[in-house]
């Protein structure tokens, strides 16, 4: 059975997901470090773990299979996801593979490095109702695939 793993703390898009959840009636598990407030639905959990560093990335790596979908921003994350054979999307809609996972580290590397030299400054840009689009129609996309397989 396909869960939905939410990377919980920084997620934008948990509404747009659950919304997707619902219709295709797929459990939903938000991971986070923190309580947070989650809708009353049977189908959407908080996993509250502990407060240590990448624990709540630890938990859904230990969780999330080949038949699930991660949903993260953190490009560590989803690549230790992709590795072991969950799909994994961002919040702005773009899939991470094993084909594109390895490119999305580099780049976070020499963004890191040009921050850190002082070359590059500011951060993504803001989320915008295109994000948003791309997000809901790839969301749905994955589910479908994961459902039929």
């Amino acid at each position: 059975m396909t869960t939905i793993y939410i990377d919980g703390d920084a997620c934008s898009v948990k509404d747009e997901t659950y919304k997707v959840a619902r219709r295709y009636k797929i459990p939903v598990v938000v991971v986070s470090n923190a309580w947070m407030n989650t809708p009353d639905d049977p189908l959407i959990e908080l996993m509250r773990v502990g407060d240590g560093f990448d624990e709540a990335d630890d938990w859904i790596v230990d969780h999330a299979t080949s038949a699930d979908i991660v949903i993260t921003a953190d490009i560590p994350l989803a690549a230790r996801c992709v590795e072991n054979g969950a799909r994994v999307l961002g919040q702005k809609g773009r899939e991470f593979t094993p084909e594109n996972v390895g490119d999305a580290l580099a780049s976070r590397e020499v963004s890191a490095q040009l921050r850190e030299h002082g070359l590059m400054t500011g951060g993504p840009a803001p989320f915008s109702d295109k994000d948003r689009s791309n997000y809901l129609q790839k969301l749905d996309q994955l589910v479908q695939a994961a459902l039929r397989e």
